[in-house]
């Protein structure tokens, strides 16, 4: 496959459209709507088992789709019909989730919510390896900081937006519903901008022809610590984030929980904007990790210091804290991510194995769940102490980590002849 990196070839806003209406979806759907249904279903004894197990469950689509599509994806030579039906599905997992929220409860309706979130997943994860390959095929390796940070600032500006479309359905005591409806919406207006704006006319891999065995990429040494430190980060993530609301509830003793919570979330949002498209200009300039050292530091502290914060207000200023190293990471992570693609002929399947770094560890949130759990039975919000102290952990192995990522080519080497 052939890159044409004399000029970009669309518009960094149109190329990252779509992962503003994902960031919508993720955000509204995983961090607000999920934890509050499970408490519906199961009750608050099991809330943090089954809110883990859930998430677990999801990421095993998210393993296998996205190497398995993007494969194909880099065969066909196409991307856009791949987004196109992966929307439909993820769409229709959605009206499923919503159905089981409206019309069913107890455990019956948990399983049916688990199947329309297997779909959601599946949907997702179809759309996002060919979507993923766009950015090193159509940018050239000078500018993928500016499009990476424009990319982390859409992201950061869908979630958002999530965070103060929880709230208002919050504070109108509206139905469900009414946010899986406005996930439909803001996952689908943003997928047909970008879906109409890219081209579609990248070089099929030529007949007879096969890309280097999957396994290879992990010989490729820029590829493999960039996957191993982006796994750490995501752990990092992953090990906190299914259970915040449950925090402002138990440790921050919210009555409303939920709306305190996407206060909390709209706090990190906002200066993750503020950081992440100035992050990836820096990282243009500088290199891409002085600027992941900065950000999993604070990301790491801002943990911390969570569990010893003495109220809501303070929890905030930490929030906003956290936000601005999570946005840094945010704008640099699509630019480092592309920089070490061993292959132009492979970039949707190279891409997707890189994906799965970002998503495989939502396995955490099954044993951290339970961890949570085993932790507050014995007093002192103890769960919280163990979740967030292994969160700063990982985040702090991933800046020491990154150290060993090559910084001396910019860009995909040149397929093989």
């Amino acid at each position: 496959m052939t890159a044409n990196f004399s000029a970009p070839r669309v518009s960094p806003w149109v190329l990252s459209a779509f992962w503003f209406g994902t960031a919508f979806h993720w955000l509204l759907l995983l961090l607000v709507l999920m934890p509050a249904n499970v408490l519906e279903f199961v009750g608050p004894d099991r809330k943090g088992t089954y809110a883990g197990a859930l998430t677990a469950i999801g990421a095993v689509m998210a393993l296998v789709i996205p190497p398995l599509v993007g494969a194909h994806s880099d065969r066909s030579g196409r991307r856009v019909p791949y987004l196109r039906l992966g929307v439909g599905v993820n769409i229709a997992g959605l009206a499923v989730m919503a159905a089981a929220v409206t019309l069913l409860g107890g455990m019956t309706g948990f399983w049916v919510y688990v199947l329309g979130f297997l779909l959601v997943q599946f949907g997702n994860n179809y759309a996002t390896a060919p979507y993923s390959a766009l950015i090193p095929q159509l940018v050239p390796p000078e500018q993928r900081g500016r499009y990476s940070g424009v990319m982390g600032m859409l992201q950061a500006a869908g979630q958002l937006l999530g965070a103060v479309s929880a709230f208002a359905v919050g504070m109108l005591h509206l139905p469900s519903a009414v946010s899986f409806v406005l996930i439909g919406v803001f996952l689908l207006v943003p997928a047909l901008v970008t879906m109409r704006g890219v081209p579609d006319d990248a070089a099929p891999a030529p007949a007879g022809t096969r890309p280097a065995p999957w396994q290879s990429l992990f010989t490729y040494r820029p590829f493999l610590w960039v996957f191993v430190t982006r796994v750490l980060f995501a752990l990092g993530q992953y090990s906190v984030q299914p259970f915040l609301q449950y925090y402002n509830a138990d440790v921050l003793g919210q009555k409303d929980p939920a709306t305190s919570n996407s206060i909390m979330l709209a706090c990190i949002i906002v200066a993750s904007i503020v950081s992440a498209l100035i992050g990836g200009r820096i990282s243009d300039r500088v290199g891409r990790k002085p600027v992941i050292y900065v950000a999993g530091t604070t990301m790491a502290a801002a943990a911390l210091l969570l569990l010893v914060v003495p109220g809501f207000g303070a929890a905030l200023l930490l929030a906003v804290v956290f936000g601005l190293g999570f946005g840094a990471f945010t704008s640099v992570d699509w630019a480092l991510g592309s920089d070490a693609m061993p292959s132009q002929s492979s970039f949707a399947r190279d891409m997707g194995i890189w994906h799965v770094a970002f998503v495989a560890p939502q396995f955490i949130g099954g044993p951290q769940g339970a961890l949570l759990d085993w932790g507050n039975a014995r007093g002192d919000n103890l769960g919280y102490t163990l979740v967030f102290g292994i969160a700063a952990a990982f985040f702090i192995l991933g800046v020491l980590l990154v150290r060993n990522v090559p910084e001396t080519q910019r860009g995909p080497r040149p397929a093989p002849a």
